[in-house]
């Protein structure tokens, strides 16, 4: 039985500058034959502000590349996240700035789409978190005006933000479905202290991406089962209300390097919880 367990890209590479998240440069070729060896169909991958318009995915030869390498794999790009709107979001600029951003949208869209992706991930968090009503009226007027854009490419934008349930159902509803949707993370929504029992049937369809992680209530990337998230009851959720998407594995970093060896083990543990009667494991 295969299962849509895909890793968050870097999680195969060491660390950089002691960052939990970041494009691996040196080693982002070696990850679709490490991520194949391990049994994962997929990856997301990430693109950061800093040498934006060097990433590969943005870049024409680059992307030639990355179709070399899923065909040589059978690992293929199945969405992105783009830190880089966190980073820069266009929602909190003004002028030419904001349309140099909004060149960036299109050209992760445009580069999501050539190498095979679904949804790329848009992170309404941190530095990128709505905070005025401007700011939401800058991202609904700056997205909608590309639905043309992303039906055309086939793909999609998945919001991950800090709302809760009552506040993400109004502003998903803004969007039309198809081309828009909800990246649910787990490990965020624990360290907020949001119940998956009221957040995911809340959530239902609009649900097109699962990031799987755990935080501390209040706090840091932990191990899975380490933190505040619940876990069997969210993959429970998951399960009920019909979800088929996939599961990116955006987990803690192993403390001793071995990142091989804890994204295999947090294959299985998703595979127990979300699938609870499949008895294939990777060994």
């Amino acid at each position: 039985m295969t299962h849509p367990i895909g890793f968050m890209q870097g999680r195969l590479s060491p660390q950089i500058d002691g960052k939990i998240q970041a494009f691996p440069w040196s080693c982002w070729r070696a990850e679709f034959a490490a991520g194949a060896e391990l049994g994962f169909g997929g990856m997301e991958w990430t693109i950061d502000q800093e040498r934006f318009w060097e990433n590969p995915l943005v870049t024409r030869e680059g992307r030639r590349e990355i179709a070399r390498h899923i065909a040589s794999s059978g690992l293929g790009v199945w969405s992105v996240t783009g830190d880089c709107f966190m980073q820069a979001p266009f929602w909190k600029t003004s002028g030419r700035e904001r349309l140099e951003r909004l060149d960036e949208v299109r050209a992760v869209c445009e580069g999501c789409a050539e190498v095979g992706g679904r949804w790329v991930v848009v992170p309404l968090v941190d530095n990128g978190s709505i905070q005025t009503p401007e700011e939401r009226r800058v991202l609904l007027e700056g997205l909608l005006q590309m639905t043309a854009f992303l039906s055309e490419l086939g793909i999609g934008i998945a919001f991950e933000s800090d709302f809760a349930h009552e506040a993400l159902t109004g502003f998903i509803a803004d969007f039309p479905t198809g081309c828009f949707g909800v990246n649910l993370d787990m490990g965020n929504s624990a360290s907020l202290g949001y119940r998956p029992e009221l957040e995911i049937p809340a959530l239902g369809g609009a649900i097109v991406n699962v990031h799987v992680k755990d935080r501390l209530l209040g706090g840091t990337t932990v191990p899975l089962g380490a933190g505040a998230a619940d876990l069997p009851r969210s993959f429970s959720l998951l399960r009920e209300g019909g979800y088929r998407g996939r599961y990116i594995l955006q987990t803690a970093r192993d403390a001793n390097g071995d990142h091989a060896g804890a994204l295999r083990r947090y294959r299985n543990m998703v595979i127990e919880y979300a699938w609870p009667y499949a008895v294939d494991r990777v060994s």
